[in-house]
């Protein structure tokens, strides 16, 4: 079962993971390889990417030695549109840090075989021997990364349709719902259970009722972030009003 950490507030949370992040690539792996980050995007972590820039400009914490995998992308978008999520990554983190570009992975959405891409995807994250560290959102179907009900716990990335809900949240960064794509590349619930350790991000009354659904209810498919209770080592950062319905 994850456990649960209520912060005074998101900026609070967002200081104490971005500790963790910092403890973890400051100590290393103990294999000598470069520590692996999974990453997510949207608003909820960009009071910890901002401070993950003031750890490195202020207290020089370098991301040389780092390498990063993002959950998800839009199908469609390029690399430079505005809403893309590698645009996104660029503008709110990597362009700030000394982490190379190489050094970065977001999915190719705009290919035409989506399926190789996203083999290729979990090719390299084998590779680098695994995430070390994964930080999750949580939508409010449920959805991480952009796995949406139903998602089995065996799946791994691939291209998924978005649910209308997640397309009219996501909607308020594109100005029009019929702007927003209909699919999308993600990790798969596998994929990020079998991250070493989880970070979730969960904020605001809006997210309360998903939070006590993915911390109550039976691990299953309809609610996929009910599949973290069986991570041995996820944590739940969340703020008074996501976390009023759950226990804590």
């Amino acid at each position: 079962m994850p456990s649960v950490r209520v912060h005074a507030d998101p900026a609070k949370a967002a200081v104490a993971v971005a500790g963790i992040i910092a403890d973890l690539i400051r100590r290393g792996r103990p294999d000598g390889r470069k520590v692996v980050l999974g990453l997510a995007t949207g608003s909820t972590p960009l009071p910890l990417y901002r401070e993950l820039i003031r750890l490195h400009r202020q207290e020089g914490l370098s991301f040389s030695n780092v390498l990063t995998f993002n959950l998800d992308e839009y199908e469609g978008l390029a690399p430079d549109h505005p809403q893309s999520y590698r645009r996104y990554m660029d503008e709110n983190l990597f362009s700030q840090i000394d982490l190379p570009r190489e050094q970065t992975h977001v999915p190719d959405g705009t290919s035409d075989d989506s399926e190789a891409v996203c083999r290729a995807f979990e090719r390299a994250i084998s590779d680098a021997g695994g995430i070390d560290l994964q930080v999750l959102g949580l939508g409010r179907t449920g959805h991480i990364g952009f796995n949406e009900p139903p998602s089995p716990r065996e799946s791994r990335t691939r291209r998924v349709v978005l649910d209308e809900m997640t397309r009219k949240d996501n909607s308020v960064f594109f100005g029009d719902l019929a702007a927003v794509p209909r699919a999308a590349l993600t990790m798969g619930v596998s994929t990020i259970l079998a991250a070493r350790r989880i970070e979730l991000l969960a904020f605001g009354a809006g997210k309360a009722d998903i939070v006590r659904r993915s911390l109550s209810e039976r691990p299953g498919p309809g609610c996929p972030a009910t599949w973290l209770q069986e991570h041995p080592a996820c944590t739940f950062h969340l703020d008074a009003a996501s976390a009023a319905q759950s226990a804590s």
